[in-house]
């Protein structure tokens, strides 16, 4: 099975082989095998197209915007959640390589030369002995009820978790990405919008002004104009506020610093073009492609291989030891063939030993493996859960904001003209200042609405990918 794919029957498989094995401290009736997954999703009718997750790889390019694709792009290379989930993956195969040792042989080499000095006084005779000595020691636990197989087992879905948790924050991090885009792209246009309205407010402040010199009008319409217009140019700062600290997101996002995608972010200021709509095909094949569940799988998996190493604790271990020595009167005669001065020895020692007394070790690390399985479990159906109530909630939002967007749309359209017919009549003396100045701060705040809405619409897309699974890249 590759790293990439990870069948979500074996979600069922984890769980079976948890309830089977495990029964004697997790009771049926305390966890389900499975999470009830539904056939279809509520909020879809129809579900005759599958999901292409081919498709949704790299979602973002269903925006048609060059500068999200950049982003995206160099978040994925430069993002320092990025580089640590990738430590992480070493460090993990680190451990599972420490893992593996346990099951083979260690062998030592030692070497020691001695050298004797002996001063006979009574004959005045000075004696020199050299002794060296070379040996191979070995040592082996030998897996004979397979413990240190099951925690490299265990080990190696900690691996497989650790490569998912990596997906998984390269789907975050995409989505994170170009939600922090789209809220500038909208922030920019509402500020766009606020900037028209102000210019609308200023001309009409000027036409009160000049009936007010030709004492058409009195300074009291000319200073509600004026308030008008100053109200407007004070959400100017605030908004301008946010776009530079959404600018610093992205930056810190793609691992960089403060102003240095500002050329990048200056090519355009229009929202992303919203992308056609992908078929969200079955519940079943969204969980498959998401990597947070198949970390989940692997989380339960690892931890009934743990719960079982604990168990076999309780068994006899046997561990066998040798060692093979090479002794020589001096130095140069240890590899010399014709030197007789010289004595091979070896040994072998095995030994079994069963734990009796343990003060209650063995049994209490069994119980919080359980615990830990237990654990595992729990987090595998609440990542189920979540990802599928993460779907249809993305699936609504795109329904009804498109709904409201269609509403809101009709109704700028229509407090455009309302505003320019009040400013024209307002010209020819037909109707009073209130009435132009209500119909302008209609029309702003149904296009600060409109501009909101179409920037909530491209989110909800990006977590409809998000919540499938998307954004997603192989190592």
């Amino acid at each position: 099975m590759s790293l990439s794919q990870h069948p979500l029957s074996s979600a069922a498989l984890a769980l079976a082989l948890i309830g089977t094995l495990t029964a004697c401290a997790i009771k049926k009736d305390q966890w389900k095998d499975s999470v009830d997954v539904p056939a279809k999703w509520n909020s879809q009718k129809r579900t005759d197209a599958p999901l292409n997750t081919a498709a949704i790889r790299q979602w973002w390019k269903r925006f048609n915007d060059p500068t999200l694709d950049a982003l995206i792009a160099q978040a994925l290379t430069a993002s320092p959640d990025i580089k640590t989930a990738l430590a992480r993956i070493t460090e993990s195969r680190g451990e599972r390589s420490v893992q593996l040792s346990t099951l083979l042989p260690s062998i030592s080499g030692n070497a020691s030369d001695r050298i004797q000095r002996r001063d006979e006084q009574s004959t005045d005779r000075v004696t020199n002995s050299e002794t060296v000595n070379l040996s191979l020691d070995m040592s082996w636990q030998i897996d004979l009820f397979g413990r240190q197989l099951q925690n490299l087992q265990a080990a190696t879905k900690d691996v497989q978790q650790t490569i998912e948790n990596y997906y998984a924050a390269q789907v975050t991090l995409a989505a994170d990405v170009a939600t922090a885009y789209i809220n500038l792209r909208g922030a920019q246009q509402r500020l766009d919008v606020l900037r028209r309205n102000v210019q609308t407010r200023s001309d009409t402040t000027e036409i009160t002004r000049w009936k007010q010199e030709a004492g058409i009008s009195d300074t009291l319409e000319l200073q509600q104009a004026v308030s008008t217009l100053e109200q407007a140019r004070a959400a100017i700062p605030t908004i301008e506020q946010t776009i530079s600290e959404t600018k610093n997101q992205l930056a810190v996002l793609c691992g960089q610093t403060p102003g240095k995608l500002d050329a990048l972010l200056a090519r355009s200021s229009a929202l992303p073009r919203v992308p056609s709509r992908i078929a969200a095909g079955i519940p079943t094949e969204a969980l498959n492609n998401r990597p947070d569940v198949r970390a989940s799988i692997d989380a339960v998996l690892a931890a009934y291989h743990r719960k079982t190493a604990a168990e076999l604790e309780r068994f006899p271990t046997l561990e066998l030891g040798g060692s093979l020595g090479l002794e020589a009167l001096r130095t140069g005669a240890i590899f010399s063939p014709e030197a007789a001065a010289r004595t091979l020895a070896g040994s072998l020692l095995a030994s079994l030993s069963q734990p009796i007394f343990e003060g209650g070790r063995i049994t209490a690390n069994i119980r919080i493996n359980e615990s830990l399985a237990r654990q595992a479990v729990y987090g595998y159906e609440s990542t189920v859960l979540t990802a599928l109530s993460e779907v249809e909630n993305s699936l609504v939002a795109i329904q009804r904001i498109s709904e409201r967007l269609e509403v809101l749309r009709k109704a700028d359209a229509a407090a455009g003209d309302a505003s320019s017919l009040a400013t024209l009549q307002y010209e020819s003396g037909s109707v009073d200042l209130l009435t132009v100045l209500d119909t302008q701060r209609t029309q702003l705040s149904v296009q600060e609405e409109r501009v909101t809405a179409e920037a909530n619409q491209l989110q909800a897309y990006v977590q409809l990918y998000k919540s499938l699974g998307g954004g997603w890249q192989p190592l």
